[in-house]
């Protein structure tokens, strides 16, 4: 309750001469400043009392308050009950704040009133506030209004809270007029409403809310928090800490989650932990981790527990996690079964996963079907991704696409490839990509094509590539009768595919390369590709040496292509032996040519080991 009517003023502290040739030190400093405050209140209640014995009824009633503030109440009560004779409005109301801390509360309820009929916005407060404690709402609203009109602070917020209770809209006008005069705890709840409130304003079509709007109630938002923290909010300094670090300015939100964190805020701690951390200070953020986890907060705890496992300290690891679970905090389950997993702890994985699972932790209940399909069990596993998919698993539809997809029912995996890839999943948009590629879709194609290439799956951007390919008219004769190339983006997307060791793509690559007369890029590719394991590769590669006149180096290439099942270098192989009069040898890469194929390498190779055998015979 608010004491009322002390218009007694300190003297001024921290001021004072010092005796001549002496210094004082800090504490003798201090020591005397609060000596001086203790002389100065001593002359004041003095000159108060005497004032008081002369009739002064003003010098009565703050004397009472003066004494009713330092915890004398029996000394208060006669002072302030003699000014409220009087009419002193003020010592009315103090007389009220006295017997409500005695424990008469409808006493003191009494002479509230006294007061606020006479015009004390405080008593009003005071009143109002009693009125509500009692159940009675509309008696509380009537004077909590009254004390709110008058400018009174605590009044605009108790009615603010008051109508709030009640889903008035009227409540934010209120804690807007409570925060404006300063009172942190309306701004704090202002600034939360504002980041709850639905945008009040929508856009021409009436179904959004409006982006300027939305900027202006987030500024708006930001403001009463930097007012609530600079008076000493801590909740409102983590939230200001969190806008600021979401937009960047992570120096000054470090210094938010420095100060709510020191008031005692375990969020802040962890958050400044976390902050620390990115920066590379990871010794500090195991500090305030450490605060915060002894007060209870989960995520630290289990960034405590990571940090650990990094480190190989797996039994402290396994600590944290069981105090984040301890905590609440079902993500400490599942970083256990993580670490059971790792461990080859599979029964014990599979227990966490399962109780994260049942609560609802999404990434858990995808966890556990990958492990009890690991183990076999593909009908266990089907509800535990179908779980996490519905609650927003991309990873989990992803593997039911495959999951379906491994049974034969194409039409239900690409309903959850096509579910994953509108949440961005690469993979998932690709196999969308490669299905509508198989409808005729080309279009639809083109467009998951292109997710997924830009999502960095080389697959992708080789199937794109093949896509733009296809496409491209040919292209026009140079003057002297050469076909000029020009790189395009179906080239573009191949190099990208190459790059990330695509090897169809690098044999592409080299192709085209080829095709604009770039041989040393050419054999580059072929080169990379070939040494990656691609026939095609080592046969293009054996074309462009025999070119260069390097034909015993281009036999090497094609006799890796053969072995690895390439036809064309097989019947290569017998035309460089024949010719070199190695008939035998020739006549037996004939036969491993007719074997491989295709038709026409076959029916060429069958020709050639005839005529190869009919020379032997001779």
């Amino acid at each position: 309750m608010d004491v009322m009517g002390d218009k007694a003023t300190l003297f001024e502290t921290g001021r004072f001469v010092q005796p001549s040739g002496e210094e004082a030190t800090p504490d003798e400093s201090r020591d005397e400043t609060a000596d001086a405050v203790e002389t100065g209140e001593a002359v004041e209640e003095m000159s108060l009392r005497l004032a008081a014995e002369a009739g002064d009824v003003e010098a009565v009633s703050v004397l009472g308050a003066m004494l009713l503030r330092r915890g004398d109440l029996d000394g208060a009560e006669p002072h302030l009950r003699a000014a409220t004779a009087e009419g002193d409005r003020a010592a009315a109301n103090n007389l009220g704040v006295l017997l409500h801390q005695r424990g008469y509360p409808d006493e003191a309820a009494g002479w509230w009133r006294v007061a606020a009929v006479a015009g004390s916005a405080a008593a009003a407060h005071a009143l109002g506030r009693h009125r509500r404690e009692c159940g009675d709402e509309p008696a509380a609203e009537y004077w909590l209004r009254q004390s709110a009109e008058q400018g009174h602070a605590l009044g605009a917020y108790a009615l603010a809270d008051l109508l709030e209770h009640r889903g008035d809209p009227g409540a934010e006008q209120w804690l807007r007029a409570a925060a404006e005069r300063g009172h942190r705890e309306a701004a704090y709840r202002l600034a939360r409403a504002l980041d709850h409130q639905e945008c009040s304003r929508t856009d021409g079509d009436g179904d959004g809310c409006g982006h300027d709007n939305g900027v202006i109630v987030r500024a708006e938002a930001e403001q009463w928090y930097r007012q609530a923290a600079a008076r000493g909010h801590r909740r409102a300094a983590l939230h200001l800490g969190t806008i600021l670090e979401r937009r960047g300015d992570l120096k000054e939100a470090g210094r938010w989650y420095l100060t709510s964190a020191k008031d005692g805020e375990a969020r802040a701690a962890c958050a400044l932990g976390f902050l620390l951390r990115d920066a590379g200070d990871t010794e500090n953020a195991a500090i305030w981790w450490l605060r915060a986890a002894q007060e209870g907060d989960g995520n630290a705890a289990n960034a405590l527990g990571a940090l650990h496992a990094e480190r190989g300290q797996t039994q402290t690891a396994e600590r944290w996690y069981r105090a984040a679970m301890d905590a609440g905090d079902d993500n400490g389950a599942y970083n256990l079964a993580l670490l059971c997993a790792e461990q080859g702890r599979t029964v014990q994985a599979e227990q966490w996963y399962r109780r994260a699972a049942y609560a609802g932790h999404r990434e858990a209940a995808n966890a556990l079907a990958i492990l009890l399909l690991q183990g076999g069990d593909t009908a266990g596993a089907e509800p535990w991704f179908s779980k996490a998919a519905e609650a927003g698993s991309v990873d989990a539809a992803f593997n039911l696409g495959i999951l379906f997809a491994g049974r034969g029912e194409e039409a239900v995996a690409l309903r959850w490839y096509e579910r994953a890839a509108a949440a961005g999943h690469t993979e998932a948009a690709l196999q969308v990509g490669i299905a509508r590629l198989r409808d005729g879709d080309e279009r639809e194609a083109e467009r998951h094509l292109r997710c997924a290439a830009g999502g960095g799956s080389a697959e992708a951007a080789y199937r794109l590539a093949a896509v733009l390919d296809a496409r491209r008219p040919q292209q026009p004769a140079h003057e002297l009768g050469e076909i000029v190339h020009e790189k395009t983006e179906c080239e573009e997307w191949y190099e990208r595919a190459a790059t990330q060791g695509h090897r169809r793509a690098q044999v592409r690559v080299g192709m085209l390369a080829a095709a604009r007369g770039d041989v040393v890029e050419a054999a580059r590719w072929y080169r990379t590709a070939a040494e990656a394991g691609s026939r095609n590769g080592a046969f293009n590669l054996g074309l462009l040496l025999a070119r260069e006149g390097s034909e015993p180096e281009a036999a090497v290439w094609w006799t890796r292509a053969a072995d690895a099942g390439h036809g064309r270098a097989a019947l290569r192989l017998a035309l460089v032996y024949a010719r070199r009069g190695e008939l035998a040898e020739g006549q037996r890469w004939a036969d491993r040519a007719v074997s491989l194929g295709p038709d026409e390498v076959a029916e060429r190779a069958a020709r050639l080991r005839d005529a190869l055998r009919e020379e032997l015979s001779a």
